[in-house]
């Protein structure tokens, strides 16, 4: 068993681990940071989207509502390269309580957080598709930001100030040195070799995984669950975020993400950080909430689902057995002062907006019990900029008209996202440690476009083929179809089961590439 030691381990590699790593790294502190699976597989990659003006919390949870505005500003300029400025529109539609919107721009000037009202007449100009009962309608300063490239970019920015991180490395256990915390058993999944790795502090930034950890420690963790399910259109309904002027609910906001509109969300307590079933009800939901802000939704075609676990603190004294009651604010715990348990702290609980500012508060408790006086930077360090952005069509077609029309780099793999051969095989090249289907799908969006799959996930799989020495199992092809059509199943009707049904037929009868359960004998 090998052994490694640094000063702060993170674990974890959602957007608040990673942010975390960020800030010790630029601060000079040796950091190695954990995560079991993959960027962006967590909570950070199963949301909507949006990058929070702070207006949604404005009345039920002012404290969120302040970071978001301000951590908003912060990443526009330090991350403007995963932003794509939507802008937001919060509507009154004819369900929604009338006094409600009065009261929410009062809040809304109180915590500095921009909002104008503008003419229903201008919003229609804006967003044609929307309900003209609509009484009100204000604009603020929402954005649509890509989760996926901002994790990329952290992990760059972590390696290129010294900051090591392990994917695929699932911690196995905590051990304690009476009341202090000094060593994790960690497993690497790619190799199923032990490593020890010892720390003077240990940071868990596990998201819904969070009180897993805690109890490897031998400390409670005052943790709900909340699991939100979303659903994407199959199209972009609308360019802007739309949020209902009313108390935050189900179902009572639509965000442009690439070339789909996402509705969200649900909000159901579970017990477990897997339990990402998808209720029918919940599609029902979506879809009829959704077709009060743009009327004939329901008749349009939704492209798939899938839910996301929010891990939210709850306090002892709080028995609200309902999640969407609970703060979305951060909260960092002390496990000295909490549990008696030294070189421990645990972050649970904000938004993707406000994980920097997260971020910053933990690295200062970190520096604090270590003694260690460096002051944190991000706020004004920009994320490295990688060129090109990959949820652009707009710029993969431009970049496919530009190439010459016989070469090879040239051919289209995915038609949907405009993916090209030359950006798999660049994808291959920069992964070291052999990348899989899903890798390629979080990097390059790979089967999320209309088809699901149906053509690009067997071409990207023959030249993963092509590409590396000894052929990638068919599992893997397997594993990725089933996640497609586990997503495609809540609302496989009309013209979503069609497609459905023509890509199982490709794979289960053309390619014999399915289960053999699911073979026609």
């Amino acid at each position: 068993m090998s052994s490694l030691s640094t000063q702060v381990l993170v674990i974890g590699g959602g957007a608040t681990g990673l942010g975390i790593a960020w800030d010790a790294a630029l601060r000079g502190l040796k950091v190695v940071l954990i995560e079991q699976s993959d960027i962006g597989q967590g909570t950070s990659g199963r949301h909507h989207g949006l990058l929070h003006s702070g207006g949604r919390y404005a009345l039920s949870d002012p404290v969120s509502a302040r970071d978001c505005a301000s951590e908003n500003r912060i990443l526009r300029k330090i991350a403007s390269h995963t932003i794509e400025d939507t802008g937001g529109l919060f509507v009154a539609t004819p369900a929604d309580p009338v006094d409600y919107p009065d009261r929410w721009v009062s809040a809304c000037s109180q915590l500095n957080i921009p909002a104008e009202e503008i003419s229903l007449s201008a919003m229609l100009e804006r967003e044609p598709l929307l309900n003209p009962r609509i009484s009100r309608s204000f604009l603020v300063q929402d954005a649509s930001v890509d989760s996926f490239d901002l994790s990329h970019l952290l992990v760059k920015g972590i390696q290129e100030h010294g900051g090591v991180v392990l994917l695929r490395h699932r911690l196995e256990s905590l051990i304690r040195h009476q009341d202090r915390l000094v060593e994790a058993k960690i497993i690497d999944l790619s190799n199923d070799k032990s490593l020890r790795l010892s720390a003077n502090l240990f940071v868990n930034a596990a998201g819904p995984w969070a009180k897993t950890i805690t109890t490897m420690a031998g400390v409670e963790l005052p943790l709900a669950l909340g699991k939100g399910t979303l659903v994407a259109m199959s199209h972009r309904l609308v360019n802007t975020v739309v949020n209902r002027c009313k108390p935050p609910s189900d179902g009572d906001i639509i965000v442009p993400v690439g070339t789909v509109a996402i509705l969200g969300t649900t909000d159901v307590p579970v017990k477990e950080p897997t339990s990402l079933d998808i209720e029918p009800w919940e599609v029902d939901l979506l879809l009829a909430e959704g077709d009060l802000l743009l009327p004939g939704l329901r008749d349009s075609r939704p492209l798939r689902t899938w839910a996301g676990i929010r891990p939210l603190y709850q306090p002892a004294d709080n028995g609200d057995t309902q999640t969407r009651a609970l703060l979305r604010a951060h909260v960092i715990l002390d496990h000295e002062e909490t549990d008696g348990l030294q070189c421990f702290i645990s972050v649970i609980g904000g938004k993707l907006t406000t994980f920097r500012l997260m971020a910053e508060e933990a690295v200062d408790l970190i520096c604090d019990k270590l003694e260690i006086d460096q002051k944190c930077s991000t706020a004004s360090t920009p994320l490295p900029h990688e060129s090109g952005q990959f949820l652009s069509l707009p710029s993969r077609l431009e970049k496919l008209e530009r190439q010459h029309p016989l070469a090879t780099t040239d051919q289209i793999v995915c038609e949907c996202e405009l993916v090209l051969r030359g950006d798999i095989e660049l994808a291959l090249e920069k992964s070291a440690a052999g990348t899989e289907l899903d890798d390629l799908r979080r990097d390059l969006r790979i089967g999320m476009g209309p088809c699901q799959a149906g053509f690009c996930a067997f071409r990207t799989y023959a030249i993963s083929s092509e590409y590396y020495s000894s052929p990638p199992s068919l599992k893997g092809l397997h594993n990725f179809l089933y996640e497609r059509w586990k997503g495609i199943r809540p609302v496989s009707w009309g013209s979503t089961l069609q497609q459905m049904e023509f890509s199982r037929r490709i794979y289960l009868d053309l390619l014999a590439a399915g289960p053999k359960s699911e073979k026609r004998s």
